[in-house]
């Protein structure tokens, strides 16, 4: 059982619940007027059951509707002096100290909530973390529970994080876009957040850092689902990169050959091809969700142990996965254990192959095979059209995010070349995916939607090899001549489409458009290999 201790501005925070069991004293770095340590997840229901934007659906789990709708990009800094080490926006270490304290002040006088677990479940690569958030956004603890591995009662007793959180989502950060504001001190592995009350900036906030502990380990944390494919008995294990909303759960959660999801979101790919999991659930997008084409996610969803958020409901609780009048990004937490038929990635093999997700609308083949240095150019590309997870101002519009990773906090060149030297030591299979359309958005007149059966049909054609190959003059990629489940030709090589629509032009201004652009793009980060550069 949890317990609830006062606090003042100079005794620390004692878990007292644990005092029988440890004589170690755990201390926070901020001094909340009182704080629950640790609360069951019985205990983060009522609580979030008390927001007044929390509602009761159908399935008997909650859905909150929250002010902000998406992750706050454009309030996000890494709190530094050396602005040159990092790709993404900075602030000075003097104004972090500065907004620092304006929180801790704040925290004195709520109630908050402490969460501890881990992000990962090896014993040899998990990672200590802890939440620290305002006990008025009950939810927002309750979702990150069930992403955080669960730690025993003696761990809890003696818990030191590596990572911590610390959220404030009703102080406003006055000067900030929106007067919101994400602050990333990697120095001390601690991110700030103030006034957004969307969810993932809880779990954004501790993978971000993560990923600059997976660099220094020597691997690359990678934002990808992970799976298991059977195939004549052995395991094809795959890994699945794509921004939000591009289709990156529904790929990893999908069915070939009875396959198993094995990760969602954030996986570290380590020397030698190993693979280790970051979080005990998914934080997947709802828009559209039905139980033909995603039934894994859709009964998951459904569970009374679910979270939503955003989701259109109404007064009876009747949730419609297809109303986004409120936000077209609704989403829900969900856990490992409502997913039927989920590995553990401690006991899967080494990776075999790698899928690159790009939505895109025009002339990308719903597959292609990239090898080389080409693998790691279209991986330093990160291709995609922005969908409403990355807010307005991404929301339809092309995108390149190197690695596809939009929380990588160092320098975006050291993604394209760990990843160049990751495929050179441990070879691996690699793909670039459509799934959009080809020749327009699929609504237009002559454009083909990429489905997901369409995708489907790739993904198990991939993990049995059978796929026939040719290259690709335009682009350097292999394009496919036969995937078995894909009868229509258009799919697989848009340029014999556009020829066969009289739109040979349009399609041959696309491919020098591209080429030019991509090379452009590579060669903006300082650092990348030239090996990467040039291979477009």
């Amino acid at each position: 059982m949890s317990e609830i201790v006062s606090a003042t501005n100079t005794a620390p925070v004692r878990p007292a619940a644990h005092k029988t069991a440890s004589r170690h004293e755990k201390t926070l770095p901020v001094h909340p007027k009182s704080v629950v340590w640790n609360p069951t997840p019985e205990q983060l229901r009522a609580f979030a059951a008390e927001m007044p934007n929390a509602r009761e659906t159908e399935f008997g789990n909650l859905n909150v509707a929250t002010r902000v709708v998406s992750r706050s990009k454009l309030s996000t800094f890494i709190a530094t002096d050396t602005p040159e080490q990092h790709s993404d926006q900075t602030i000075s270490r003097e104004e972090y100290a500065r907004v620092a304290k304006l929180q801790d002040d704040y925290i004195a006088t709520r109630d908050m909530l402490v969460i501890e677990g881990y992000i990962g479940n090896d014993p040899e690569f998990r990672v200590p973390a802890r939440l620290i958030i305002e006990k008025s956004n009950a939810n927002i603890a309750a979702m990150q529970h069930i992403l955080y591995y669960p730690a025993t009662p003696a761990e809890i007793a003696e818990f030191e994080p590596a990572l911590t959180v610390i959220y404030t989502p009703n102080l406003k950060a006055d000067g900030y876009p929106d007067e919101r504001l994400i602050a990333v001190d990697l120095e001390h592995y601690t991110t700030r957040v103030f006034n957004s009350d969307y969810f993932g900036e809880s779990k954004k906030g501790g993978l971000r850092m993560w990923n600059k502990l997976v660099y220094e380990r020597g691997g690359l944390a990678l934002h990808a689902g992970c799976k298991v494919i059977p195939v004549d008995g052995q395991q094809r294990v795959g890994l699945i990169v794509g921004l939000s909303g591009t289709g990156k759960t529904t790929t990893t959660f999908t069915k070939q050959n009875n396959s198993q999801p094995v990760q969602d979101d954030f996986c570290a790919l380590m020397p030698g091809g190993k693979i280790y999991a970051t979080e005990n659930g998914c934080f997947a997008k709802t828009f559209g969700l039905n139980p033909n084409d995603e039934p894994t996610i859709y009964h998951a969803c459904a569970s009374t142990h679910a979270y939503l958020e955003n989701v259109s409901q109404n007064e009876e609780g009747k949730i419609d996965y297809f109303d986004t009048s409120y936000t077209p990004n609704g989403r829900a937490v969900i856990r490992m254990d409502d997913i039927a038929g989920a590995a553990d990635a401690r006991e899967v093999n080494n990776v075999d192959f790698l899928l690159i997700l790009n939505r895109n609308e025009n002339i990308i083949p719903a597959v292609a095979k990239l090898e080389g240095p080409l693998a790691a150019a279209y991986f330093m590309l990160g291709e995609t059209k922005g969908t409403s997870a990355g807010g307005a101002a991404e929301a339809g519009k092309s995108l390149r995010v190197p690695g596809t990773n939009p929380f990588f906090p160092l320098l975006h060149a050291y993604q394209g070349n760990r990843m160049n030297q990751l495929m050179k030591d441990s070879p691996m299979e690699v793909y670039l995916m459509n799934t959009g359309a080809i020749g327009g958005d699929g609504k237009q007149e002559g454009s083909k939607k990429v489905k997901i059966q369409h995708s489907s049909a790739v993904v198990k054609a991939i993990a049995e090899g059978t796929i026939k190959w040719e290259q690709d003059p335009d682009f350097g990629y292999l394009v496919a001549t036969e995937v078995p489940g894909i009868d229509d030709p258009d799919y697989l090589q848009p340029k014999k489409m556009y020829e066969r629509q009289g739109r040979l032009d349009e399609y041959n201004a696309l491919v020098e458009k591209y080429n030019k652009d991509r090379r452009d793009y590579l060669r903006k980060w300082k650092g990348l290999d030239e090996e990467i550069v040039n291979a477009i």
